[in-house]
């Protein structure tokens, strides 16, 4: 079966974010008000073909250690549909 597992990556809470810096002052320099943060990270979105849901999101965390996310800066969450 073909399962769609979503890899959703971000910067670490206790690292900065250079690039949701840089949008957060955008925002204001558009009058934009009220913005408290901004983080900026990356949706992967995978077709995985597996006998199950389980086997997909292994599939998809082995992917995600090896290759789509730095641990040293990022982590990550992992959604199977």
């Amino acid at each position: 079966m073909t399962y769609t597992v979503q890899v959703k990556v971000m910067p670490l809470k206790d690292l900065l974010d250079p690039q949701g810096k840089a949008v957060m002052g955008g925002l204001s320099n558009l009058g934009l008000q009220g913005v408290a943060d901004v983080r900026i990270g990356k949706n992967i979105s995978m077709q995985i073909d597996a006998a199950s849901a389980e086997e997909a999101k292994a599939i998809a965390e082995e992917a995600a250690k090896k290759l789509l996310a730095n641990p040293v800066m990022e982590q990550y969450e992992i959604s199977v549909n």
